[in-house]
C-alpha cells in the first residue's frame, strides 16, 4: 500500500431506504448503495431490500438496535465502527429505514460525523409517515377532514403531545404569506419568541435558499429576502443543527 492510499479517508452516506418496498428507493440512494464499499443497515430496512443488498456481494453489516437496548451505547458502537471504516478509506452507505432525519437518529450521526471532520452526505428517503398510509389508501390531509399532521412515537408520554406547539418541531407548508401571523399566534400561545425558525425556498433543487431567524424576526427577514418559490417553514430548536449539517445535505 502506498502513502496516498494510507492517507485516503473514506466517506459516509446517510441513506434513506424508504418504508420497505424496493421500488421506493430513490435513484440517488440506489446509486450510492451500488457504489459503496460497505453497507451498515438498520432494523427497519425492508426484507426485500436486505435481500437485494446480499445479492450485490458487498460487505453488509447489521447495526440495528433492540427495543430494550440502551440506545446511546449502541449508537456509540456504531460511531466507532464508522470511524474504523472511514480510517481505512472505505465508502460507507449507512442505510436507514424511511428517511434518515425522521425518527432515525440521522441527526445524531450527522452531528458525530461533522464534529469528527468526516466527509458525509445525506440522501433523503421516502418516509413511512406518508407512504404507508398512502399505500393503504389513506390521505393524511383532506380539505374536508384534516389540515394538520401530528407525528409522534409510541414511546412518548401522551402528555407530551399536547405540548408539541410549545416544545416540539413544527413544519409548515404554504406559510410564506401568513408567516407573521403564524409567528405571532405561536408566541401568544406560549412559544418562546426566540425559538429558531428556518424558511426554505425551492427545497432540494439547485435554487434552494435557506434563511434563519426566530419567531420575532423571521417574518421581516422573509419580506426583505423577497422569496418567490415554494416555501417550507420549520419551527423549533432542531433548526440550530442546520448550521452544522446544512452543507452536507
Amino acid at each position: 500500500m502506498n502513502n496516498n492510499q494510507k492517507c485516503k479517508k473514506g466517506k459516509v452516506f446517510l441513506v434513506g431506504a424508504g418504508p420497505g418496498d424496493p421500488g421506493l428507493l430513490t435513484v440517488k440512494a440506489l446509486k450510492v448503495i451500488k457504489s459503496a464499499d460497505i453497507i451498515l443497515y438498520d432494523k427497519l430496512v425492508g426484507e426485500e431490500i436486505i435481500k437485494m443488498l446480499k445479492d450485490l456481494n458487498k460487505k453488509i453489516i447489521y447495526v440495528g438496535k433492540k427495543s430494550k437496548e440502551n440506545g446511546m451505547i449502541r449508537q456509540n458502537e456504531i460511531h466507532t465502527l464508522i470511524r474504523k471504516f472511514v480510517d481505512e478509506g472505505k465508502t460507507i452507505a449507512r442505510l436507514k429505514g424511511g428517511d434518515p432525519f425522521v425518527f432515525g437518529r440521522g441527526g445524531v450521526e450527522a452531528e458525530f460525523l461533522s464534529k469528527e471532520g468526516i466527509d458525509f452526505e445525506v440522501i433523503p428517503g421516502v418516509s413511512s409517515i406518508n407512504s404507508v398510509p398512502t399505500y393503504a389508501g389513506i390521505p393524511l390531509t383532506h380539505p374536508e377532514f384534516s389540515s394538520s399532521i401530528l407525528v409522534v412515537t409510541g414511546r412518548d408520554d401522551i402528555d407530551a403531545w399536547s405540548k408539541a406547539p410549545l416544545h416540539g418541531t413544527i413544519v409548515i407548508l404554504m406559510g410564506r404569506d401568513t408567516i407573521q401571523e403564524l409567528c405571532n399566534r405561536l408566541i401568544k400561545a406560549g412559544r418562546d419568541p426566540l425559538t429558531p425558525v428556518a424558511v426554505i425556498e425551492s427545497g432540494t433543487t439547485e435554487r434552494q435558499k435557506v434563511i434563519r431567524g426566530d419567531l420575532l424576526t423571521i417574518s421581516e427577514t422573509v419580506k426583505e429576502t423577497n422569496m418567490n418559490g415554494p416555501v417550507l417553514i420549520v419551527v423549533g430548536d432542531v433548526v440550530k443543527l442546520s448550521e452544522v449539517i446544512d452543507h452536507h445535505v
